[in-house]
């Protein structure tokens, strides 16, 4: 795997190469602002940019802004951002379009180095990972309209969704099993509205459900 990093930071920005490559991931460009990230993409075409949402010059949302740029231009690259407060409305901006290869993760995450890199190869490999804290502050917004029709227990389910949880993952994390896992997803699905011959992917539209319900 081929990373470009963006982080003004150097600090975390230092500590990040030596993680990634410690784990035998490739850091081919380090930059520390939005416009050498942008050509650092140009130049090496990496599967995987691991960016900072605040940088330079006004330390606002320069990062987030040219992960869109990024993806509008290469829908195929893998996108994880890093943040370090919950802020919604960019996690809702960055999955607004699709949500495989993308991530949104607090900058805390990074400290659980195992957690880190599964999001890591998860986000590269096509799926998601958004921060259990987004989730969790989405859900308590969001606690409206279809979802109400939903049980706490399919609530959990539809959050470790969100989080890009497979169904192994989610049985795991609640101490359910594999098949009461689908039968919650089905569940979901039904009071979503979300039909079986629905051309878009079932699962991917419930989530998508869960997180615009938090704007």
């Amino acid at each position: 795997m081929r990373v470009v990093l963006a982080e003004d930071s150097v600090l975390l920005r230092e500590g990040l190469v030596r993680l990634l490559g410690s784990a035998g991931i490739e850091v081919v460009a380090a930059v520390a602002d939005a416009d050498e990230l942008l050509r650092a993409v140009d130049e090496h075409e990496p599967d995987l940019v691991v960016t900072d949402v605040r940088m330079p010059p006004t330390h606002t949302d320069e990062g987030l802004r040219a992960a869109l740029v990024l993806r509008g231009e290469r829908p195929n690259l893998a996108v994880l951002v890093l943040s370090q407060y919950v802020e919604e409305r960019y996690a809702t901006q960055l999955l607004a379009t699709a949500t495989s290869r993308v991530g949104y993760l607090l900058k805390d995450r990074v400290a659980d180095v195992s957690e880190f890199l599964e999001a890591v190869h998860r986000v590269a490999g096509g799926g998601t990972a958004l921060d259990p804290e987004v989730v969790a502050q989405l859900l308590i917004r969001g606690h409206n309209g279809p979802l109400d029709r939903l049980t706490p227990r399919e609530i959990d389910v539809l959050r470790l969704m969100a989080e890009g949880r497979a169904n192994t993952g989610i049985a795991t994390t609640l101490v359910i099993s594999e098949s009461a896992v689908a039968k919650h997803i089905n569940n979901i699905f039904t009071k979503l509205d979300l039909s079986a011959d629905s051309q878009d992917h079932r699962r991917v539209l419930a989530v998508l459900r869960f997180l615009e319900s938090g704007r």
